[in-house]
């Protein structure tokens, strides 16, 4: 399994928009979901700061995320885009696989 985890500290003007858009059954979730290598994503609340969220989406592989995003790259680019400006900050926590 191959996961990739994001935080976010989310504007609030943004917050409803953003839950929508990120949540387990949101835009991301769906375009990820074109892809067969795609398993699942999760998004969870910080219990102390309203706005403060992470996400964890869930890939059979290192290599299926890849052929996602390759095939996909445009669309990806597209939403992204969409997404710009909801947030004070977006980082990537990290990209971990499961230890062999």
């Amino acid at each position: 399994m191959y996961i990739i985890i994001w935080a976010y500290q989310v504007k609030s003007e943004h917050l409803a928009s953003f839950v929508e858009i990120y949540s387990n059954d949101g835009a991301w979730a769906k375009l990820f979901g074109k892809s067969a290598g795609y398993l699942a994503t999760e998004l969870l609340h910080d219990e102390t700061d309203t706005l403060r969220f992470v996400t964890i989406d869930r890939w059979v592989s290192a290599a299926s995320y890849l052929n996602f995003k390759a095939q996909w790259q445009a669309e990806y680019n597209a939403l992204d885009a969409q997404c710009e400006g909801m947030t004070e900050q977006e980082v990537l926590i990290g990209r971990y696989s499961q230890p062999i």
